[in-house]
């Protein structure tokens, strides 16, 4: 089997998803690229903010709405840790991100490829390109050993 080289925004997400691992929060990195250049990042942060809203995805959203003055990031791909929520995948539906990479599979909470699946739902006003599975055994690992150390 070949395993191809994480490209460096998901390399860059898994560092910020290590980095709130550091701090107590559920390892999850974000980071929004435009023109092959990072515009913004987030990392989960519920915890330390005491905001259920904290999560990578939205954090890095916002950056990149701030960054370029604009709503809309029609131009712009997300790099993320783990599949989208529900919530997340809502934000990136509003905020119009042309593609979605995703590191690790979320059987449980993940509303992509599981559970609420947003984006085919007839209603959605926008559907990105997604991409799944980039750097997931990285990121796999990274949450297994987070949960297996608070066990």
């Amino acid at each position: 089997m070949t395993r191809w080289p994480i490209p460096e925004p998901m390399e860059r997400a898994l560092a910020l998803a290590r980095a709130a691992a550091a701090d107590g929060e559920v390892p999850i990195g974000a980071v929004v690229v435009r023109g092959g250049q990072v515009i913004a990042e987030g990392r989960n942060a519920p915890r330390a903010t005491h905001d259920p809203t904290a999560h990578a995805e939205i954090a890095a959203i916002r950056a990149a709405a701030a960054a370029l003055g604009a709503e809309r990031l029609a131009d712009c791909d997300l790099y993320v840790t783990l599949e989208p929520c529900a919530m997340c995948a809502g934000a990136i539906v509003h905020a119009r991100i042309a593609r979605l990479y995703y590191a690790a599979a979320d059987a449980k909470g993940g509303a992509v490829e599981h559970g609420a699946r947003v984006f085919d739902h007839p209603q959605c006003l926008h559907r990105p390109e997604v991409y799944g599975g980039i750097g997931e055994g990285e990121a796999a690992a990274l949450l297994r050993g987070f949960f297996r150390d608070r066990r």
